[in-house]
């Protein structure tokens, strides 16, 4: 595939931060294309998972993980838990070696490249979708958009039947990347315009 997975898991981290920072405080609990999460359950879906792959990527197992991210993990302050997972989990994907190492998740044990690209689909579209259910700008930077295709593409029936990202919506065979791609993941850009 030839992508740098880790740098483009922390880039989609990174804009998704924005979004998050963004959030009125009378907009948590504003309806998501996500359902059927409110925003503040959609960011804590996102922490949780930061938490998760800090410690999959580091060799735990899920038996090992127990309940102790079960529940809301944002506290009173969403920011600060999203850059400590955030931080967490861009850190463990950057170790050497973590690209091989195994990662026991729920449907592995998978490479960590493959977790890797699965987190950046989920950060990077669940971004889009705290975006919309807050009225932000939610145009992804175009080469996040394009690396988060070109992992999407391969495994597009494989996620489209996990059912994690919905089904997939019919668009124009001109569609653009992002429309594109959000369709593969159960999502219709039409929502943000």
């Amino acid at each position: 595939m030839g992508l740098d997975l880790p740098e483009l898991h922390a880039a989609a981290l990174e804009s998704t931060r924005r979004i998050v920072a963004a959030i009125g405080g009378a907009q948590w609990h504003d309806g998501t294309p996500c359902p059927p999460w409110d925003v503040r359950e959609l960011v804590n879906h996102i922490v949780t998972g930061n938490w998760w792959a800090a410690e999959l990527a580091a060799g735990a197992t899920i038996e090992s993980m127990g309940d102790r991210l079960d529940g809301d993990v944002l506290a009173d302050d969403a920011l600060a838990a999203y850059d400590a997972s955030a931080g967490a989990a861009a850190a463990v994907f950057r170790r050497a070696g973590a690209m091989e190492a195994p990662a026991a998740v729920s449907y592995g044990p998978v490479r960590g490249e493959v977790y890797c690209g699965h987190r950046f689909i989920d950060v990077l579209i669940h971004g889009w979708d705290a975006a919309v259910a807050t009225r932000q700008p939610a145009d992804l930077a175009p080469e996040l958009v394009d690396a988060c295709l070109a992992v999407v593409e391969p495994q597009a029936e494989s996620l489209a039947g996990s059912g994690a990202f919905g089904s997939t919506v019919a668009v124009a065979p001109d569609a653009d990347a992002q429309t594109l791609l959000l369709a593969m993941l159960g999502r219709d850009a039409r929502i943000a315009r």
